[in-house]
């Protein structure tokens, strides 16, 4: 599949790390210089990147595991959705829920996003619904 891809960084386009990797990592276009992520803080962080997507296909972006991991750094609307007919720049919300401020510089990966096809649903109003085994269990209703 080919998207259209406009990039006002000055960085490689996005690109699959390996033949069988699912996202491609985007990179913070910091052009005025790196950013200071405080402890609980969060903002908003450009990629430079804008796209366009198919009809009946959005973008994921989700967090990287190693930041997550290794620095507590998140995404914290994860997964967000780019719609296919935004066309703005592609931006990240960010949090850091480490107890350590946390460097963001120009070019570092800073989430991955994945391609996806979705479905969109015809809803039909009706008085009750089909029943199953789960039933209404919730959250914990399958055990530990």
């Amino acid at each position: 599949m080919k998207i259209r891809i406009v990039n006002h960084s000055h960085h490689d386009l996005p690109h699959y790390e390996t033949a069988q990797s699912a996202g491609v990592d985007l990179r913070a276009y910091l052009s005025e210089g790196p950013m200071t992520l405080e402890p609980l803080q969060r903002c908003l962080v450009p990629t430079g990147l804008h796209i366009e997507l198919p009809v009946g296909f959005e973008a994921q972006v989700r967090p990287r595991s190693g930041l997550a991991l290794k620095k507590g750094i998140t995404v914290l609307n994860s997964p967000g959705t780019i719609d296919a007919d935004y066309r703005g720049e592609i931006c990240v919300i960010l949090i850091n829920l480490s107890q350590e401020p946390f460097v963001i510089n120009d070019g570092e990966r800073i989430a991955q996003m994945v391609i996806a096809r979705h479905e969109r649903a015809e809803w039909e109003l009706c008085e009750e619904l089909n029943q199953t085994e789960r039933g209404s269990g919730g959250f914990g209703h399958t055990g530990v």
